[in-house]
């Protein structure tokens, strides 16, 4: 069984159900008719007849039909001094406490500068450049109100709600191709592809879905403009359950966990592992950051507020430094000291790949030599309101870097949430987190049932 058919089978069920018992009852209400009017028999009229019932019984009214049997009919009289009156019950309305993090210290996104060649050094050594500092003080700084832990029912609503934009494009277009629907022919088949290709879903999948469609009708022979319509949902539904992509993120049962992200600048990379940071603190876990992105300025002080924030400490260096030598000293910190998780933040400068590959090259070969089989996830983010520019980005840092995963941030704010069907089943990246909102506890981890329901679930 499909994801498209775990997720609205029942309601397709209840659906039919519902048509062919409405189509009984017509059936059933028509044989009676025909029966009456062959018979003969007279329609029963009912006339009132006022009898004063004795206390205490109910009022029985015996009446008298056309025909030759009679009609009895109950009515329980009740004394209204019996009657309680009910209190109508409160309504009591719900108040989302969580609240956007109103980011006013936090240093904004600045263009790249001018690019530093990565001086070659002999990785096999320990790097020991110039001191780190390390922000260490987090108990004694103002802290954001802790958030409780979300319910699984709230979570599907959070996607719901953050979804309705994209939900709202793929309708729109799907309405559009069913408008001029007069019949399944070759048109209507590139009508399709077009209209998929339009909604961020990728020119392959496009194509792909549209021949498993010519497949579909040939089977099914659908005749119904929404018939045709779920065909094409369930198709794309079920490329998520079929891709046989692993969603979760590969957090350490036992041991340190180490976490290398990357992303050009202004997607919300560092912003992303503020709030990773801060869910895995409330978890009960000690987490560390270490801002190894030395070449942008502002991104330490950045990473910094964030650390603030989440109540994690940082470990930063120079501005202008080996990243490197920030990364040797946080993985020799968080080994000495049972650290469960270490966040790693890298520079995005995609521009310059030569220096981007020597610089992520050099930062892994510390880490392995530290931990043999680390990093356990590198983490891509990309903004969901690039559209297809995000899927080049993505295929982009592939060739830098092995991908673990992709970080689809500023869903909430998208309409073009249909990326996710291209970067999944072209790049056979699969998609671990996405960004519902701007608030600490607005990232969640990717559920593909969450997904297909917040955009079709309002379309079936």
């Amino acid at each position: 069984m499909g994801l498209f058919d775990r997720l609205f089978g029942k309601k397709k069920k209840e659906e039919n159900q519902e048509e062919l018992q409405a189509q009984l009852q017509a059936e059933e209400i028509a044989k009676e008719i025909s029966e009456t009017e062959k018979s003969g028999e007279a329609v029963q009229v009912i006339e009132n007849v006022e009898e004063e019932p004795k206390d205490g019984e109910p009022e029985i009214k015996v009446e008298k039909s056309e025909g030759d049997i009679p009609t009895v009919r109950v009515e329980d009289i009740i004394e209204k001094s019996d009657i309680e009156e009910e209190t109508a019950p409160q309504v009591t309305e719900k108040v989302d406490v969580s609240q956007p993090v109103e980011d006013d210290t936090a240093v904004e996104e600045e263009p790249t500068v001018e690019e530093s060649v990565v001086e070659e050094e002999n990785i096999e050594e320990p790097v020991a450049e110039e001191p780190k500092l390390e922000v260490e003080n987090i108990e004694e700084l103002a802290i954001e109100e802790v958030v409780p832990v979300k319910t699984e029912k709230e979570v599907e609503e959070k996607y719901e709600k953050s979804l309705k934009k994209t939900s709202r494009s793929f309708g729109d277009r799907l309405n559009a191709l069913m408008a001029n629907f007069r019949g399944v022919d070759e048109e209507f088949f590139e009508d399709v592809e077009e209209a998929l290709i339009l909604s961020d879903v990728g020119y392959e999948l496009s194509l792909e879905i549209a021949e498993e469609l010519r497949e579909e009708v040939r089977l099914k022979n659908p005749r119904k403009r929404q018939d045709v319509k779920n065909v094409i949902i369930e198709k794309l539904a079920d490329t998520l359950d079929d891709n046989g992509l692993n969603h979760s993120l590969n957090l350490q049962d036992d041991g340190l966990s180490v976490f290398i992200f990357v992303g050009v600048n202004g997607v919300g990379k560092t912003t992303t592992i503020g709030k990773l940071a801060n869910r895995y603190r409330l978890e009960g876990k000690k987490v560390l950051l270490a801002a190894a992105d030395t070449f942008r300025a502002g991104a330490t002080d950045q990473l910094v507020e964030w650390g603030r924030r989440s109540q994690v400490p940082v470990v930063v260096g120079r501005e202008g430094g080996d990243p490197a030598s920030v990364v040797f000293d946080a993985v020799k910190k968080a080994k000495d000291e049972d650290y469960d998780v270490l966040l790693i933040d890298t520079a995005g400068r995609l521009q310059n790949k030569d220096h981007l590959m020597k610089e992520l090259e050099k930062i892994i070969r510390i880490i392995k030599r530290e931990l043999p089989d680390a990093p356990h996830e590198t983490l891509l983010a990309v903004d969901a309101t690039t559209g297809q520019n995000a899927t080049q980005q993505a295929k982009q840092f592939s060739e830098v870097a092995p991908l673990t995963g992709i970080i689809l941030t500023k869903l909430d704010g998208s309409a073009k949430g249909g990326i996710v069907f291209a970067i999944e089943n072209t790049l056979k990246i699969p998609v671990k987190l996405v960004g519902l909102g701007e608030g600490l506890d607005d990232l969640e981890d990717f559920s593909p049932e969450n997904f297909v329901v917040g955009v079709f679930s309002s379309l079936i």
